[in-house]
Parts: C-alpha cells; sequence; structure tokens
C-alpha cells in the first residue's frame, strides 16, 4: 500500500509515480522489515506543530531514523508545504533552520540574568562560613 499524497493541484494520488513513492513504498513496508521509524512509533503531531520546541523535538527524532534522507529526498521532491520531513523543518515549500514562535517579535531583546554564577557566588561564601 502507497502513502497517498495531496498535490498542489488537489488531486488525490497513489499512483507509482508521483514523487516520493519511493520513500512513501519503503514508510508503509517498514513496520513489515522491522524498521523503528520515529514519524511512525511517536506522536505524529510533533511533525506539524505550530509550537518550535515541538518542531525541534521531531527534528530530534528524526536524527535516529534509518530512511532520513530518502524522506527528506522525497519532500523536496514533493515540494511539501509544512513540518517536519527528513530531519529539516519546511515552511511554504521551503527548508528554514528554526520556526519562530507565534506572535510579535519582541522590540528588544530579552535581558539575560546569569542564574549560575551568582548561585554559585552564595554556595561559595556559604561553604567558607561553614568552614570557619
Amino acid at each position: 500500500m502507497l502513502t497517498a499524497t495531496v498535490p498542489i493541484n488537489g488531486t488525490l494520488s497513489t499512483e507509482p509515480e508521483f514523487a516520493g513513492a519511493g520513500v512513501a513504498s519503503l514508510i508503509d513496508t517498514a513496520p513489515d522489515a522491522g524498521l523503528e521509524l520515529p514519524c511512525r512509533t511517536n506522536n505524529p503531531d510533533l511533525w506539524f506543530a505550530d509550537a518550535p520546541a515541538e518542531l525541534e523535538e521531531a527534528k530530534r527524532f528524526c536524527a535516529t531514523c534509518p530512511v532520513i534522507a530518502e524522506c527528506l529526498a522525497g519532500a523536496l521532491a514533493r515540494h511539501e508545504p509544512w513540518g517536519v520531513w527528513g530531519g529539516e523543518i519546511f515552511e511554504r515549500g521551503a527548508v528554514i533552520a528554526r520556526k519562530r514562535p507565534r506572535g510579535r517579535p519582541r522590540k528588544d531583546a530579552a535581558p539575560v540574568v546569569p542564574a549560575a554564577p551568582a548561585a554559585t557566588a552564595v554556595r561559595g561564601a556559604n561553604d567558607q562560613e561553614a568552614a570557619a
């Protein structure tokens, strides 16, 4: 059984000649071959999420996938409009490095608060007092 795809013209195709038929066939036969595909064993909503953190999680799952190269090649050939394919994020048909969260970006950069050094200094002072 081939995984169907909906091309831009809106017609549903299950014919083997559509772009990415090789990867679709491979994904459909993967369970029979004993392959554990992350997109089939984890929450599929991660691969099409709006939240950047969820998309990054999907990319981490893809890193261990045995068909990552074929998946990316198929997505590029099909001009996938969105989602995580082959460990890359697609948005509006283009591969992007990371997705920006929803909403308007901040005017000014958020202040960076160094929490770790302050905690270390307090802990060091407490250790010195205890030793004295």
